[in-house]
């Protein structure tokens, strides 16, 4: 066919716009999925199946999906002809190509077209079920199923075959095989050298039918237990009625017997191979035992209703009969043989049959030689008129698919039009509100950065307040320790060496005065150190700070705290920023459980492990879903001063037992440090 330039250019353009998410139910689905499996489980009885069938459809109404709806309805309808219900089968299929030929899905028109081939096919409305093969091949090729167009052109080879058309059939089986070869399919390529060979057979290219045999077999052993019991096809005995036929039957009856000893044989099989030897023995003049292996053939064909195989039974049996000079009872035979041919219309076992009633009834003979040669006449133009109408069913399908790729073309042309204009209108729209967006985070972000400059000159304010605090206090403490209490020394020394003179109890009471100045010199120092104790270290600004913060805080939230400060966190050396940062968490964070948390009891720690800071903040309170709750803008917050930081959040929550906020951050030092 024609290629046209870009032509997938534009396609993948088309699919991909107009593609839409999956808007089924998973349950149905899976529920449908279930009951296809139930029904095609052979274990199960048969009512079951059926009803596991039914429910499939059932679900299948539910999907709002209709590439997914159509899929499982061909799966279901097949189901239903596996089951024989052809009426069902119809019905569903018809359902399913409503939904489909909506669609521009190769896949489900490919696997409907199939679908009516198969039924046509086992209907012998064989030409229908070609134009389905051939419909169907082309979906498929469109999206490279190897696997499917191999099938598609074995289908179509087999009818071709079916009317003698040797030359159509083997290019068809022929191009399927170089696909199978390419994918690795063994038991495809086992069933179609396997078919190559029947139709040499059809030609009398008798060598090249046993060589294609032969490459056949060669796949056997590379087939699974499952299939070589499943699907054995019995090439044995076709290289042996290649022989046969090639009058070699001693050849022809060592590969009857040689079939006869695979364990795999179905019962319509061994029926047919035991036949084939006894006829070849009977043409060998040997008939010892061969009546008894026709008649066990016969009633194992009788017992199936394969009325093919009774014809064929029969008319040999026919010549046997005339072998044994008992022309009566070989007339008979092959009158019932030729009447059954008749009735099955099965064109060449009634071609044959005529021409051995012509032998056994000479009578009649010329009636039947001439109802010989009318019938194979109309055979031949029969053969010749389906070969003419193979040619014109490919020829109209290739036309179709020329003008559907053609309207297919145009209509992409206007989609892709149309979805141009709409793209650069969206384009602009886009790059407007790209803009207004741009603007707004610029905002945003001098906002945070005069928020964040506010927070550290807060910070910084905070700390000179308190240093100062801390050097009054310093100095309160020298002027205790080194002014009054060495006044006080002064006097209690000047007291204790004065010559006082009295009576006893007066000396006592001096003596105890002395004592209780000493007293107080020791309250004063103890006073005087604790007022200096600690107030030395410079990071007790930022630890103050976040104390009274918690302090305030936990008088609005009524709840009791606790914090902890390791010991190896040196505050002064981590920049302003960054403390500003974990200032505004700790504050969000109380902000947040005094809000949402009920909490009675808060507890703050900090650590340090290497170059990380790791702050926890826990609560008592009534916790929420991690996963389910939702995170509101103080989380939010949180997290983007965390990000900002580099560093990262996780969050521990558990339903009336309480929340915990594990923070870990990098320790930015100062400039120089």
């Amino acid at each position: 066919m024609k290629t046209v330039p870009f032509r997938k250019i534009y396609l993948f353009i088309f699919l991909y716009l107009i593609q839409t998410p999956y808007s089924f139910g998973q349950n149905e689905l899976d529920s449908i999925e279930q009951c296809i499996q139930k029904a095609r489980n052979r274990k199960l009885a048969l009512n079951i199946r059926k009803k596991n069938l039914n429910k499939a459809y059932l679900f299948s109404q539910k999907l709002s999906n209709d590439s997914i709806k159509a899929d499982k309805l061909l799966s279901i309808a097949y189901g239903y002809y596996i089951y024989k219900d052809s009426t069902l089968f119809l019905k569903i299929n018809k359902e399913a190509t409503a939904i489909i030929n909506t669609t521009n899905s190769s896949y489900l028109k490919g696997h409907l077209h199939w679908s009516y081939a198969y039924y046509n096919n086992r209907q012998s409305l064989l030409i229908k079920a070609y134009q389905h093969y051939d419909a169907a091949y082309t979906h498929f090729e469109k999206i490279k199923e190897k696997n499917n167009m191999g099938i598609m052109l074995q289908g179509k080879a087999e009818i071709k075959g079916k009317y003698k058309d040797y030359a159509g059939s083997e290019k068809l089986a022929v191009k399927a095989i170089k696909i199978f070869k390419e994918i690795n399919n063994s038991y495809k390529l086992y069933v179609l050298y396997n078919y190559l060979g029947l139709l040499q057979r059809g030609m009398k290219e008798y060598d090249k039918a046993i060589e294609y045999f032969h490459k056949a077999i060669a796949y056997y052993p590379k087939l699974t237990k499952e299939i070589q019991q499943k699907k054995y096809v019995e090439v044995y005995n076709n290289i042996a009625n290649a022989y046969f036929e090639k009058k070699a039957y001693h050849k022809a009856l060592a590969f009857y017997n040689k079939e006869l000893t695979n364990k795999n044989l179905r019962k319509d099989q061994y029926a047919r191979i035991i036949h084939n030897r006894a006829y070849c023995k009977l043409k060998m003049k040997d008939t010892v035992g061969i009546l008894k292996d026709f008649k066990k053939a016969l009633a194992i064909r009788a017992k199936a209703n394969n009325k093919a195989g009774i014809v064929y039974s029969k008319k040999h049996l026919s010549d046997f009969y005339l072998y044994r000079k008992d022309s009566v009872k070989a007339l008979q035979l092959a009158r019932e043989a030729n009447a059954l041919a008749k009735e099955i219309k099965n064109g060449r076992d009634y071609l044959t049959s005529l021409r051995q009633l012509s032998v056994l009834d000479p009578t009649h003979a010329k009636k039947y030689l001439d109802r010989y040669i009318a019938f194979n006449d109309s055979l031949v133009m029969n053969e010749r008129r389906m070969r003419n109408k193979f040619t014109r069913i490919e020829l109209e399908t290739d036309e179709y698919i020329e003008e559907t790729e053609r309207l297919t073309e145009q209509r992409i042309w206007i989609i892709v039009t149309s979805v141009s204009g709409l793209l650069i209108l969206s384009l602009l729209y886009f790059l407007r509100v790209q803009k207004v967006q741009t603007e707004k985070l610029r905002i945003d972000a001098e906002h945070q950065k005069a928020n964040e400059e506010v927070y550290v000159l807060t910070l910084q304010q905070q700390a000179r307040v308190e240093e100062e605090r801390i050097k009054e206090r310093n100095r309160i403490s020298e002027e205790l320790h080194d002014g009054i209490l060495g006044k006080l020394f002064g006097t209690r020394f000047g007291l204790g060496f004065l010559p006082l003179e009295g009576d006893t109890e007066t000396l006592e009471k001096h003596q105890h005065l002395l004592e209780e100045l000493q007293n107080i010199e020791k309250e004063i120092r103890e006073v005087s150190h604790k007022l200096s104790d600690n107030f030395n270290d410079t990071d007790i600004n930022f630890t103050s700070i976040i104390k009274q913060l918690l302090a305030d805080k936990s008088i609005i939230g009524n709840f009791t705290h606790q914090v902890y400060f390791a010991k190896n966190i040196s505050w002064k050396s981590i920049d302003a920023v960054t403390k500003a940062n974990v200032y505004r968490i700790i504050q969000e964070a109380l902000q947040n459980i005094i809000k949402h948390s009920k909490a009675s009891m808060v507890d703050i720690s900090f650590k340090r492990d290497k170059n990380q800071v790791f702050i926890i903040i826990k609560d008592n309170g009534i916790g929420f879903d991690v996963k389910k709750g939702k995170k509101g803008i103080g989380i939010k917050n949180i997290k983007s001063r965390i990000e900002k930081l580099k560093g990262n959040l996780s969050i521990k929550s558990e339903i009336n037992v309480g929340t915990t906020l594990h923070i870990k951050i990098p320790c930015f030092k100062k400039d120089g440090q």
